[in-house]
């Protein structure tokens, strides 16, 4: 029961748990790609390097096991790297969700694209999304992957705000 307790309120303990499901998130992703062969589209590595920046930030947190302010920079950075994980997912459930036939075909790999043009315009071509984008490859209780991106990135940001900021201080005033 102790270890539940500290999971729950213990800032360091809470942000390795973070760093853990993102790599966890990305395993799977890896594990989806290479064993069960879905290649990832652009808003795909989108999300990826969100889910990645993320757990980067978390690991961050519990190796420097910042104070109160520094806790709530920590915070505020993972749940800026989350948000950029719903945003993308999000647009990826849009496209997804779009009737067939009105989403642009297919285009330009990712890699053909950061090579040849600026970083600008490969995120505006991502995000207006592409065939590809809207196709629907795999599914998990009727959710396509991007849902549950969404889901985990919305939860990653709700458990940085609880471990970096309102469990201490919970604990705090029990004190």
């Amino acid at each position: 029961m102790s270890f539940l307790i500290a999971i729950f309120t213990h800032r360091r303990v809470g942000n390795f748990t973070g760093f853990i499901v993102c790599v966890s998130l990305m395993a799977y992703a890896l594990y989806a790609q290479h064993v069960i062969g879905l290649d990832p589209c652009p808003l795909c590595i989108f999300q990826r390097v969100a889910v990645i920046a993320t757990g980067i930030i978390f690991l961050l947190a519990a190796l420097h096991h910042p104070g109160k302010i520094g806790a709530i920079v920590y915070a505020v950075l993972i749940g800026l790297a989350a948000a950029g994980g719903i945003l993308v997912a999000s647009r990826h459930v849009w496209i997804q969700a779009q009737p067939p036939g009105t989403v642009a075909a297919c285009g330009a790999t990712l890699d053909y694209m950061m090579q040849y043009m600026p970083m600008t315009t490969v995120i505006d071509k991502v995000l207006s999304g592409s065939g590809e984008c809207a196709e629907v490859t795999w599914r998990f209780l009727g959710l396509s992957m991007p849902w549950w991106v969404l889901f985990a990135c919305a939860g990653l940001l709700l458990w940085a705000v609880w471990v970096n900021v309102i469990a201490p201080r919970l604990l705090q005033s029990a004190k």
